[in-house]
């Protein structure tokens, strides 16, 4: 399959954040350490079935562990209901600070504004919870930052070429950044499908708003419409199941070599998979994130072409110096803001790093991932 690279001078290490949290008061790991088996902090996420959120679980228990807090970790199994149960059990248990990866981001106001109501303060992870007052802080990745090097991905494969059939896929409508990972891309896509370097082959809602960008609150609606016929819902399944539909129904001037937006590395797998089987296509440049050890070994094979390693163990050691500001009885520091329809919630946002063939050796020199997982591993 057609391979298309850029590379990147940044490298993030695990290493450096498994180290802890840079800000530990010593006198708040006392306490933490004096509270026996009181439970201080409590994390929802969203499934065990995926495995990027079996990383965030090893690292936040490593993290907060050797930072000398005591947590605990509970998977909503993509059930609404079931985060709501455990946010209420963590709650029973006397936690003091929730960190919540929402299954869906306005379902999951409930919870936390439960949270809220018992006292706990509230720390939205990778996921914004929208329309509610009751959250208090925001980590997460740049996820427009996301959705434009995966669009400019796909721009510098083809630089030069015109009338490259692009096909287009989103994550959940239930995930607040699926909106902001397409909105993302579709700022440096719109101008390329608005001057004939790309023709959209999936996606009629689309049309009009070529040449233009889609801003994630104004233009909430018009994005819901557009994910709405192009979701995946995080599910490799369904994205399969998408690809191959669409497949069918376009004729042969949308295959050949085409161009592939594809959400996720889960999605990224499943929708190769689709196109590859299809005869009509010569050779495509997919998209991914999340840097899955399966993709990787896609990467390796040239079934996929890039993926955006999103460094998880980061992530929580950011979340954790917040947890050790709230515990210590200070403000955490943030950096920027995000509007989740109510407010403007103080945030922080950690880099990501676009992984290819070029650079694949960066995760697994961070150790974040191990070489003799990865199918195909270059030496």
């Amino acid at each position: 399959m057609k391979k298309k690279i850029i590379s990147t001078a940044l490298a993030l290490t695990m290493a450096a954040s498994l180290a802890g949290c840079s800000n530990l008061d010593p006198a708040t790991e006392g306490n933490a350490n004096a509270a026996g088996d009181e439970l201080q902090v409590g994390i929802v996420l969203p499934t065990r079935d995926e495995p990027r959120w079996i990383q965030d679980e090893a690292s936040f228990t490593s993290i907060l562990g050797d930072a000398g807090f005591t947590s605990e970790v509970l998977f909503s199994q993509g059930s609404s209901a079931t985060e709501l149960t455990n946010v209420e059990s963590l709650i029973e248990k006397g936690i003091d600070v929730l960190v919540i990866c929402a299954q869906d981001a306005t379902a999951a106001a409930q919870a936390v504004e439960v949270a809220h109501a018992a006292g706990v303060q509230v720390i939205c992870y990778d996921r914004l919870i929208t329309d509610t007052e009751a959250v208090d802080y925001y980590v997460t990745f740049n996820s427009f930052d996301v959705g434009v090097q995966q669009g400019q991905y796909l721009i510098d494969a083809y630089a030069g070429q015109t009338d490259v059939p692009l096909y287009l896929y989103s994550g959940a409508t239930t995930d607040n950044n699926a909106f902001i990972f397409f909105a993302g891309a579709w700022s440096v896509l719109s101008d390329a499908v608005a001057n004939g370097q790309f023709t959209v082959a999936n996606c009629d809602a689309i049309a009009p708003y070529i040449g233009q960008t889609l801003d994630v609150t104004a233009d909430h609606e018009a994005l819901a419409d557009i994910l709405g016929t192009i979701t995946t819902n995080w599910d490799f399944n369904t994205a399969k199941s998408l690809a191959e539909a669409n497949l069918v129904s376009v004729d042969d001037s949308a295959k050949g070599d085409v161009a592939i937006l594809a959400p996720n590395d889960g999605t990224a797998r499943a929708i190769a998979d689709a196109f590859s089987a299809d005869a009509g296509i010569t050779s495509f440049v997919v998209t991914g994130q999340d840097c899955e050890t399966a993709s990787l070994g896609y990467i390796c094979s040239g079934l996929q072409s890039m993926t955006i390693w999103k460094n998880t163990a980061e992530l929580a050691s950011t979340t954790c110096d917040m947890v050790n500001a709230i515990l210590s009885g200070n403000t955490p520091s943030t950096s920027t803001t995000y509007n989740n329809g109510v407010f403007e919630v103080p945030s922080n946002e950690t880099a990501v790093t676009v992984i290819t063939i070029d650079n694949i050796s960066a995760p697994v020199e961070a150790g974040y991932v191990d070489a003799a997982d990865i199918e195909g591993y270059p030496g």
